[in-house]
């Protein structure tokens, strides 16, 4: 397992980040410990979460996520040394106005509340989980500071910005003086790969690590799905809100075309989608980490295996003919998140 710098920090990351949003729904905590463990033997010290996981997102279940990841470093005290644990605000924690969005004063009550969850005093990472239209970014980035500060956070990130909000907040912390977003996570993977033009390039240019999610695009890439099959009942494809936005996102005559050719194309070769899908994204020099979740142990064991898997210039070409054949067809309200 490489470990790289988050950004331009000194912060050691591992390649890939175990992500969690499938604890306290799809899977219960002593299978989430099973999950954790084998992330920890695999070498993986980087974790994330939020406070509205899991999925799909319920006032009913907020914040389970986190406290099963809390129990898990409760009962294996030292780890909590090594590991990086990453966590994310903004989301919907009840019908009360101000319990979501990045007001100052919800960022200091969410924060507080995480870190009750994860039983912990200071998140490594945390990350605003979507951009606020409606809250100045100068009075979230002060809140941030001000956490920072304190010493209840280490570092903050973004996620789901596209990079005029990136750009935007960069120059208001340097205009202000004050923590900058060190990394950001977007959403990419073979099939959907829009931030290449824009988002990577400011991120290259201004040290900012870049954690990628749905590097699978939900288990989409790994070719378990049929088009003439209703997707499992509990899996990503099926959960909610959240199941329609990844219908959306991947479930498309396109999509399935693109998978099935990767996997004439790599059986050839006897090469997992998995691994290859994973590997594509780690090959991008300008990723810093993949977020890789999981329901079962085995997933995540097959998962990891990616890190030894190369790709040659040939398999380059041809993964890149998949996006380039693609339509660029996109929702604006699925399109960059």
């Amino acid at each position: 397992m490489r470990i790289k710098n988050l950004g331009r920090t000194g912060l050691k990351v591992s390649e890939i980040c175990l992500g969690t949003m499938t604890f306290g729904y799809q899977c219960d905590e002593n299978t989430a410990f099973e999950i954790l463990n084998k992330a920890w033997d695999g070498g993986v010290n980087f974790i994330d979460t939020a406070d509205v996981y899991p999925l799909p997102v319920d006032l009913k279940t907020v914040g389970a996520t986190e406290t099963v990841i809390g129990n898990w470093l409760k009962s294996n005290p030292g780890r909590r040394h090594e590991a990086i644990i990453a966590s994310k605000c903004n989301g919907k924690m009840s019908d009360a106005p101000n319990d979501q969005g990045l007001s100052r004063r919800h960022i200091m009550d969410a924060i507080d509340e995480s870190l009750k969850r994860l039983q912990t005093d200071f998140i490594d990472l945390y990350q605003v989980h979507f951009y606020d239209p409606n809250t100045p970014i100068d009075e979230t980035l002060r809140a941030l500071d001000d956490i920072v500060r304190a010493g209840k956070v280490r570092y903050i990130g973004c996620s789901n910005y596209q990079a005029y909000q990136l750009a935007k907040a960069l120059w208001k912390s340097d205009q202000l003086g004050i923590e900058r977003y060190n990394c950001i996570q977007p959403r990419y993977n073979l099939l959907f790969r829009e931030f290449e033009k824009e988002l990577f390039p400011l991120c290259r240019e201004e040290g900012v690590g870049v954690i990628v999610y749905n590097p699978l695009a939900g288990g989409f890439l790994t070719g378990k799905h049929k088009r003439d099959k209703e997707p499992n009942e509990m899996g990503r494809f099926k959960l909610g809100e959240a199941g329609k936005m990844y219908r959306t996102r991947y479930w498309q005559e396109a999509q399935f075309d693109a998978v099935e050719r990767m996997k004439g194309f790599f059986d050839k070769r006897n090469k997992s989608l998995t691994h290859v899908s994973i590997a594509w994204v780690l090959n991008n020099p300008v990723i810093t980490s993949a977020i890789v979740g999981a329901s079962k142990p085995e997933q995540l064991s097959d998962s990891l295996k990616a890190i030894e898997v190369s790709i040659d210039e040939e398999e380059t070409e041809f993964l890149n003919s998949l996006w380039y054949d693609l339509p660029k067809i996109s929702d604006p309200k699925f399109a960059l998140r």
